[in-house]
């Protein structure tokens, strides 16, 4: 049963005919769909989309790798999902991305990212080139974040924790883009989540506006002049959408509306309002969602040289560097990792993007690209750094079907036999891929291949 008080505002925005048409869409069940990872590298000449043709149905019109998914099908629990292949997300949450016209080597925020599947996006919009930081100020929610943003092979992004107030102090003026995805009272998510119903309260719409307003504003302090900021939220309420435009715009003169048409076009289904656009389940195949493309006057160039932020990242020592290096050549000869700066956070070693900012006094997850752990004169390689590379760039490979139980054996921590190994060589480390895309690491003696599955991970 929906709130009463909640249909009352819907029939008010919509009228009488289209209020039976919403009744309706709101009674059916919510449609299933994923988007393809861009970001995945694989060995073999065959589009990912035929990997996944069995998968896949329709596309969504918005988002060049959106697909729509048959309802039964449970793609979460396949071998491909845990190998980052595809990022199971509703098709309306894939729009705003696209708004925010992202481009390599940008500098990008997204301020309220958990559980991630935007962050994604725009990492492989920006085909992980430039800086992306990615925060979540609740714990819990960052670490889910951060092992999203591991398995989707992001090499360019520093995840936080903090507050926006915290952030708007170090990074005032320092971003291109900035993707506001403000925490809401959910009601575009009712029929996908009926937890979401019993939540809902006239007196939680007006919280989560205040709260709204204030990540707003917080956020506009941390584009540059000529930036962009995408505000969404996944609610109808007017309060919590077109109310808190307004009155940013009415308080932030040095800010304007763009016209969504001009940004890219947009597909029929989707609603113009004098303050945004509205996503509505009984116009589109997708749940309710809005979002406002807003834009700082000014012209302030892209790039800015080298911006020296929170004091920067420092390079680790040499022989950290040594240790990493010498572990490529010797098992990973293959692979080229991007630019970036190799530094280490305690005893763990990670790659930042160039001209990354300085951490100090932070609350950080995952600063960059997680490269592996130095013990005492070794170096051990990361789940993050096998994801992040092919099969073919490993010196051992022990490469097996996602149809042959083999790929099921792996995520349940056992061990494989060395005889998958594609060369004469046994022993070592090996890369364990499922039809040419890599699931993590395994170390071989000549005769099985122990495990390195995380075991935090594994099924």
């Amino acid at each position: 049963m929906l709130p009463s008080e909640f249909l009352s505002d819907i029939r008010s925005y919509l009228g009488d005919e289209e209020y039976s048409r919403f009744l309706k869409a709101a009674g059916e069940s919510p449609c299933k769909s994923l988007r393809i990872n861009p970001l995945k590298r694989y060995s073999g000449d065959v589009p990912m989309e035929e990997k996944l043709e069995s998968l896949l149905k329709d596309r969504v019109e918005w988002c060049d790798n959106g697909y729509y998914i048959n309802a039964e099908d449970r793609p979460g629990r396949h071998a491909y999902h845990e190998a980052g292949l595809y990022y199971i997300q509703e098709a309306s949450a894939m729009a705003p991305v696209k708004w925010l016209d992202v481009r390599p080597g940008m500098r990008v925020l997204d301020l309220c990212s958990a559980p991630g599947g935007k962050s994604i996006e725009i990492a492989g919009d920006m085909d992980n080139k430039g800086i992306l930081v990615s925060n979540e100020p609740e714990s819990d929610r960052a670490k889910i974040l951060s092992l999203n943003i591991e398995r989707c092979a992001v090499g360019n992004a520093i995840v936080t924790s903090e507050m926006p107030e915290k952030l708007s102090d170090i990074f005032e003026g320092y971003f291109d883009r900035i993707l506001i995805d403000a925490p809401c009272s959910g009601e575009g998510m009712f029929r996908k989540n009926p937890d979401a119903i019993a939540e809902w309260s006239p007196e939680n719409v007006a919280f989560c506006a205040v709260r709204q307003a204030g990540i707003l504003r917080e956020g506009a302090k941390m584009l540059r002049p000529g930036g962009i900021i995408v505000y969404s939220t996944c609610t109808f309420s007017h309060d919590e959408n077109e109310d808190v435009i307004e009155g940013f715009l009415r308080e932030n003169r040095d800010f304007s509306l763009v016209n969504p048409s001009s940004v890219r076009f947009l597909p029929e289904g989707f609603t113009e309002t004098p303050f945004g656009v509205r996503l509505y389940p009984h116009k589109i195949k997708g749940e309710g969602h809005f979002f406002s493309v807003l834009k700082r006057e000014g012209n302030t160039p892209e790039r800015l040289g080298n911006p020296v932020i929170n004091g920067g990242i420092r390079e680790a020592s040499r022989d950290s560097i040594r240790l990493f290096k010498g572990f490529l050549e010797e098992f990973l000869p293959g692979m080229s990792l991007p630019e970036g700066i190799i530094h280490s956070f305690g005893d763990q070693l990670y790659l930042a993007p160039p001209e990354s900012p300085g951490l100090k006094g932070l609350r950080v997850l995952r600063p960059g690209l997680h490269l592996g752990t130095l013990k005492k004169g070794r170096f051990e390689p990361s789940h993050a750094l096998a994801l992040y590379s092919s099969p073919d760039e490993a010196f051992l490979n022990a490469g097996i079907p996602a149809s042959s139980g083999m790929a099921e054996k792996y995520l349940r921590g056992e061990t494989l036999p060395a005889e998958l190994l594609d060369t004469v060589e046994k022993k070592g480390w090996c890369t364990v891929s499922v039809d040419g895309f890599t699931l993590g690491w395994g170390k071989s003696d000549g005769r099985i291949i122990k495990n390195h599955y995380p075991k935090g991970l594994r099924i």
